[in-house]
C-alpha cells in the first residue's frame, strides 16, 4: 500500500506551505544521493519525498489529496511533471524544485543537464520553418518536400578531448551552504560542455567545424492539424559539434482559406444558394468537397435555411476519431428585379393558399438549427 504523502515527510495534515517546504528540504538532504551514493533505498526515498511535496505544495492539487488520497491521481501520475511515484527521474525532480536547494536550474548534485558522471551531449539549435496548406491537405493529410539551410558537421574536422574538463563536459566545485557542503556541477565554459575541443578544421568550416548545407527534408503531416499548430521533425535541426545531437526542425502550420468551404473543428460549411424554381420543383447541385466535387439532390419545395449534413465529408480527426461533416447551407435567392410578366404572376400568388407559409412541426427554427450545429 502506498504511503501516505504527510507521513512521507513528516508533518501531519495541518502543516503550513513553509512546513512543508521545510520538511520536504530536510528529506531530499537526507536522502541525497549524493550523499548516499550507490544507495538504491536512499534514492527511492529521494523520490518519494519529491513525489509528495510536488502534490502537496500545490493548493489543487494538495485539495484533492485531501479528499480523495491517491486515488485522486491514479492513472495520471498526480505531478506537473505526469510521472509520480518509482518513475521520477532525477532531471525531472532537480528541474522542477532547483529552488529548494538554493540553485535556479537544477545543478545539485551534478544532474542537471548531464546525467550522472557521464559525459554531456550537447544539443543542436532547433529551426522552425512555415508550412501553408490548402484546407485539402488538411483534411486528408500530406507529405511536404521542403528545403532547409542547416549546419552540419564539414568533412575532415577532427576533435581532441577537451583539457580542462577531462572530456566530462562538465566542471564541479564544493560550496559551503547552510545545508553543509554541496557539489554543483556546470557545463565546461571551454568546451560548452561537449567535452571535445576542436583539432583540425577545414577551411570551409566555421569556429565550431560546422558549415551550411541544404537539405531537401520530408514533412508528414497528418489529416487535421490546424492553424498555428507546431510540428516538431527529430534531428533535422543545426547539428552540434563533436558527439553531441542535432536538434530538431519546428514546423509551424498555416492554412489556405478556402474559396466555398468554412472549416469549423472537424466539420465544413458550405453555402449553397438556389433560385425559388429550383426550391419549389427540385434540383441537383453539385458542391465542393475536400475530396472533389460531390452531386446532392434537392427535394422539391425545400425551405430557405434547411441544412442538408453528408456525414464523414469533413475534416479527418486528428486524434483518429473518424472524420467530421460537411454541412450544406441552403438558401433560397430572393430576385430583387421582375419583368412585367414575372411580376404579374406572384401578383397573382399573393392571395393563393399554396403560396401562405405553413412551417409544420419539423420545421426546425433557427435557434433550433445553430443547437443542432454545434452539438
Amino acid at each position: 500500500m502506498k504511503q501516505d504523502y504527510y507521513e512521507t515527510l513528516g508533518v501531519g495534515k495541518g502543516a503550513s506551505a513553509a512546513e512543508i517546504k521545510k520538511a520536504y528540504r530536510k528529506k531530499a538532504v537526507q536522502y541525497h544521493p549524493d550523499k548516499n551514493p550507490g544507495d538504491s533505498a536512499a534514492e527511492e526515498n529521494f523520490k518519494k519525498a519529491a513525489e509528495a511535496y510536488e502534490v502537496l505544495s500545490d493548493g489543487d492539487k494538495k485539495a484533492r489529496y485531501d479528499q480523495f488520497g491517491h486515488a485522486a491521481f491514479e492513472g495520471g501520475g498526480g505531478g506537473r511533471g505526469g510521472f509520480g511515484g518509482g518513475g521520477m527521474n532525477m532531471d525531472d525532480i532537480f528541474s522542477q524544485f532547483g529552488d529548494i536547494f538554493g540553485g535556479g536550474g537544477g545543478g545539485f548534485g551534478g544532474f542537471g543537464g548531464g546525467g550522472r558522471g557521464g559525459q554531456r551531449r550537447v544539443k543542436g539549435s532547433n529551426l522552425r520553418i512555415h508550412v501553408k496548406l490548402t484546407l485539402e491537405e488538411v483534411a486528408n493529410g500530406v507529405e511536404k518536400k521542403v528545403k532547409v539551410r542547416r549546419k552540419v558537421q564539414a568533412d575532415g574536422v577532427t576533435y581532441k578531448t577537451c583539457g580542462t574538463c577531462g572530456g566530462s563536459g562538465q566542471v564541479t566545485k564544493i560550496t559551503n551552504t547552510i545545508l553543509g557542503r554541496m557539489q554543483t556541477a556546470a557545463a565546461c565554459n571551454a568546451c560548452g560542455g561537449s567535452g571535445q575541443m576542436i583539432d583540425k578544421r577545414p577551411s570551409d568550416a566555421d569556429g565550431q567545424g560546422l558549415k551550411v548545407e541544404e537539405e531537401t527534408v520530408s514533412i508528414n503531416i497528418p489529416a487535421g492539424v490546424e492553424e498555428g499548430m507546431q510540428l516538431k521533425v527529430g534531428g533535422k535541426g543545426n547539428e552540434a559539434p563533436g558527439n553531441g545531437v542535432p536538434g530538431d526542425l519546428l514546423v509551424a502550420i498555416e492554412t489556405i482559406d478556402h474559396d466555398t468551404l468554412k472549416r469549423e473543428g472537424d466539420n465544413l460549411h458550405y453555402d449553397l444558394y438556389i433560385s425559388i424554381s429550383e426550391a419549389v420543383l427540385g434540383t441537383s447541385k453539385e458542391i465542393d468537397s475536400v475530396t472533389g466535387k460531390v452531386r446532392i439532390k434537392l427535394e422539391s419545395g425545400i425551405q430557405s435555411g434547411k441544412i442538408l449534413r453528408l456525414r464523414g465529408k469533413g475534416v479527418s480527426s486528428l486524434n483518429g476519431y473518424g472524420s467530421g461533416d460537411l454541412l450544406v447551407h441552403v438558401n433560397v435567392w430572393t430576385p430583387k428585379e421582375l419583368n412585367k410578366e414575372q411580376k404579374e404572376f406572384f401578383e397573382k400568388m399573393k392571395n393563393n393558399d399554396n403560396f401562405e407559409p405553413k412551417p409544420e412541426k419539423s420545421d426546425k427554427s433557427f435557434f433550433e438549427k445553430v443547437k443542432d450545429m454545434f452539438s
